[in-house]
């Protein structure tokens, strides 16, 4: 039976991966979950210097999901690569760093840094960042400066791009075209929607910023419909991921076009998700008599 798949020359033992943000970089998990288990650890936004991230309350409870504004709080690229990418070298799984940042130039800061690090396998670009030279417009939000990131980019990189695109977008299709004919390997999403919450008995915002980035179960039927429209509007890989909570999640992602997924919130709710997710599989694969997952990817027209 065979589980792996293969994403721009980079094959994974497994299609299950952790979804940025949601799983440190793996370290603060490793009690929990076998990372040896998984597809992928994909880290906690990285830029290439430390963000303090926003004000707090930055995380509240939603029916269904949670809203957060961490504003990516991170300890930048130094200490990424002393702590992080050694931690991980002990662990055999595939690495995806993620990576933020303000301006085309911070981005291609980062990206340049992890060229000689044989432990990064890949890089996610996280294009829902404020482009601060645009307005605080995210690059994700127009095809033009998607485009435009993802070229410069990909002239710097030595591992493939995968481009995680925001839903908060008109037509997804678009973007993700967008992405592959600047030449990205491939593109994950979704991302976290934007949303909103009032504390009525304060008759106050439950966060501080206002608004922030809707993820759980709650969006998992959105992001099943956006990643069949994207994999059907590029020939490059798709990474699904907005909800997954099990195996079955996950499975409809891969039939709806997904190589890979990525479990989020859920590790918030239940640390043992991911694993769960990869053993899940592996039984529907047993109970069908699937000898090759690749055969599940996009079965569903």
């Amino acid at each position: 039976m065979n589980t792996s798949v293969t994403i721009a020359g980079v094959t994974f033992k497994n299609p299950v991966m952790t979804a940025s943000g949601t799983f440190g970089s793996g370290m603060e998990y490793s009690e929990f979950v076998d990372l040896g288990r998984l597809g992928a650890v994909v880290t906690k936004g990285v830029a290439n210097v430390p963000w303090p991230g926003n004000e707090t309350p930055r995380v509240a409870e939603t029916w269904g999901g949670m809203l957060n504004a961490i504003g990516l709080q991170n300890p930048g690229i130094d200490t990424f690569m002393k702590r992080d990418l050694v931690f991980l070298k002990d662990y055999d799984t595939r690495v995806i760093v993620n990576v933020c940042g303000r301006t085309i130039e911070d981005y291609v800061e980062v990206v340049e840094r992890l060229g000689d690090e044989p432990r990064v396998d890949m890089l996610e670009i996280n294009v829902s960042c404020p482009n601060v030279r645009e307005g605080a417009i995210a690059f994700g939000q127009k095809a033009e400066a998607l485009e435009k990131i993802t070229r410069e980019i990909k002239k710097k990189a030595v591992q493939p791009v995968i481009m995680k695109l925001s839903p908060n977008v008109t037509d997804i299709a678009e973007m993700a075209r967008a992405a592959e004919s600047a030449g990205a390997d491939a593109v994950s999403l979704i991302n976290t929607i934007t949303g909103m919450k009032i504390d009525i008995h304060r008759r106050k915002f439950a966060l501080a910023n206002k608004t922030g980035g809707l993820s759980g179960p709650a969006i998992k039927p959105v992001a099943v419909r956006m990643v069949y429209q994207a994999a059907h509007a590029v020939s490059i890989p798709v990474i699904g991921m907005g909800g997954i909570a099990s195996a079955e999640d996950a499975l409809e992602f891969i039939m709806a076009g997904a190589t890979a997924v990525a479990v989020g919130a859920m590790n918030f709710v239940n640390p043992y998700t991911t694993v769960e997710t990869v053993r899940g599989i592996e039984d529907f694969m047993k109970e069908q008599k699937i000898e090759d997952i690749n055969t599940l990817i996009g079965c569903v027209e």
